[in-house]
């Protein structure tokens, strides 16, 4: 039984989640990879998320971060590695993340008590993160703590997205959603990002897509027009809450009063850098 209220948790990792999020979208990170030959834009975001499991070949990265296709997968993995080595970008992956929180925040921010507080709760609920059946998770726990608070700041928001997100493939896997369908059906609750983002950046095209609708359609989960039935929201809510389930431990240990804490210090930095550009603005929605 919880001792947290409803949905609390999914709310501190919606506030946590942005700024791990954001590094891929920053021109720091392509910036720090140009040199070592990785400019592409998908090169640049399969280097810099898979890095923590090694030198992985296409099969392991399209397995772990699932809603890619894996021929988009295997134009750039394992090809990156003869670039830079998995040590090389997480090194140049730690820099783009240090210029990136001091644009998208300012110094004031970064060696603020809040940032050394945020870091101090976010780590403490990462403790509680299990790496049975994680694999990013797992890979990212294995890196070292970084000193600076909000290196480690990031590095703990980066366990607990990859640990929620691990957890939410099994999720979808055990409720018959292939990686297209899943993002599809995301899109279509209006919390997704949008179809021109899906289909430059996750390796399908608007064939796949009108594909991966009718199928949704033929189970009674989206309609006519693209939109979600009851039956297609009612699945989109139990794939939260049961993601909310399996992740529910690091909040769990912080409680009640750390992961309100938490949330609002999170929800802060996200705001902020939301304000300052971190993430395109047509990034979401139905359109």
């Amino acid at each position: 039984m919880t001792s947290l209220p409803q949905g609390a948790g999914r709310r501190c990792h919606n506030m946590i989640n942005p700024l791990h999020s954001a590094v891929y979208f920053s021109p720091a990170l392509a910036k720090e990879l140009a040199p070592y030959g990785i400019e592409d834009p998908s090169a640049v975001y399969f280097a810099g998320r898979a890095a923590p499991l090694g030198a992985a070949g296409a099969g392991t990265v399209t397995a772990t971060f699932y809603n890619f296709s894996h021929s988009l997968v295997a134009r750039f993995v394992p090809a990156v590695w003869e670039s830079a080595s998995p040590a090389t970008v997480l090194a140049a992956r730690l820099r783009a993340v240090d210029a990136m929180l001091r644009e998208l925040l300012g110094e004031e921010a970064l060696s603020s008590p809040e940032m050394t507080e945020a870091a101090q709760l976010a780590m403490a609920a990462a403790d509680a993160c299990t790496r049975p059946g994680r694999p990013l998770y797992a890979a990212n726990a294995d890196l070292p703590i970084p000193d600076a608070p909000h290196l480690a700041y990031w590095h703990a928001a980066t366990m607990l997205r990859e640990h929620r997100g691990d957890a939410h493939i099994a999720v979808l896997l055990s409720a018959g959603l292939d990686p297209l369908e899943a993002l599809v059906s995301h899109t279509a609750s209006g919390r997704g990002m949008a179809p021109k983002w899906v289909l430059s950046t996750r390796g399908y095209n608007k064939q796949d897509w009108a594909a991966a609708q009718e199928r949704l359609r033929e189970r009674g989960l989206l309609d006519a027009e693209g939109e979600l039935t009851a039956e297609g929201t009612e699945l989109r809510k139990e794939l939260e809450h049961a993601t909310d389930r399996l992740d529910g431990a690091p909040y769990e240990h912080l409680g009640e009063a750390g992961v309100a804490r938490l949330t609002e210090l999170a929800g802060g930095f996200a705001a902020s850098a939301a304000k300052a550009g971190a993430f395109p603005e047509d990034l979401f929605g139905k359109g």
